[in-house]
């Protein structure tokens, strides 16, 4: 019979990163596990998640589209319908890539999976990329739908496809790390619907969804600046119908300085255990 070996040697040798080949695959299959458990829950619940929506834009259509509508004619040069179209789109992506991440965070926050996650080998990118990726995953569903609904009531012809699909993929990021945020903060579920309720929607309705801020007088046009939101409707209308309020740079540069300021929060957030624990 063979002796035992003195010494135990465990391989260590650096993966992609400088992680241990076992770190790496233990985040990947995190990741891919909180992937398909967000991306499960949305399809799940279908009625709850990406019908009313498609309701909601449905409504719009019909009052500010075809009614208010057709007393305004025409707006930026193109029918009223034509023009609110790409901003009912992103607020709809907007509303729906946050709601799926505070919820379900929070949900995992009080009901102590959080916990069970935070002390398996998984890095603090990992759980909020996971997270992320599910509020976008709600976010292009809905975006589907709604775009769907909006050819029944006006002609859409995508200008620049690259602008429009970085734009609202950065846009459901963006409003995912904010869901992800609120439900750190969040100790009871009336919390998670105080930002919702009095910072997102009025910010989403003075963002350029419904109006062009030419048309604002000077002082207002300056307030209207001073939304986020509205680079990115604007900036999601370029790619679509080619014409904007703002500069496309400038959208960009705060869409892409939004997504970075956001997620460097989160993580750090995360590492001072912050909004962790109930």
């Amino acid at each position: 019979m063979s002796e035992a070996p003195d010494t135990l040697h465990v391989d260590f040798t650096p993966a992609v990163g400088g992680s241990p080949p076992g770190l790496l695959r233990a985040n990947l299959t995190g990741l891919l596990t909180i992937v398909r458990k967000e991306v499960r829950r949305v399809v799940r619940i279908w009625v709850q998640t990406i019908i009313p929506p498609a309701i909601t834009v449905t409504l719009y259509f019909i009052i500010f589209g075809s009614l208010v509508g057709a007393r305004i004619g025409e707006m930026n040069g193109v029918p009223y319908t034509t023009f609110i179209a790409p901003g009912l789109i992103m607020m709809a992506v907007i509303t729906n890539s946050f709601g799926n991440v505070v919820s379900s965070f929070f949900s995992g926050k009080m009901q102590l999976h959080l916990e069970e996650m935070l002390v398996a080998p998984l890095s603090y990118s990992t759980i909020v990329i996971g997270y992320m990726i599910g509020g976008v995953a709600r976010g292009a569903f809905v975006a589907a739908l709604v775009t769907a609904v909006a050819l029944f009531f006006t002609d859409l012809h995508v200008a620049h496809p690259l602008i429009t699909l970085t734009v609202i993929l950065l846009t459901a990021m963006i409003f995912s790390l904010g869901g992800l945020l609120n439900a750190l903060f969040a100790k009871n579920f009336d919390d998670i619907s105080i930002i919702p309720t009095f910072v997102l929607t009025p910010l989403t309705y003075l963002g350029g969804v419904f109006f062009s801020i030419s048309d604002l007088p000077r002082f207002w046009q300056s307030v209207a600046l001073a939304n986020p939101i509205l680079y990115m409707v604007n900036a999601f209308r370029y790619g679509i119908l080619g014409t904007s309020d703002v500069s496309l740079g400038v959208a960009l540069a705060i869409i892409i300085g939004s997504f970075i300021a956001l997620f460097a929060l989160v993580l750090a957030l995360l590492h001072r255990g912050t909004g962790i624990r109930m």
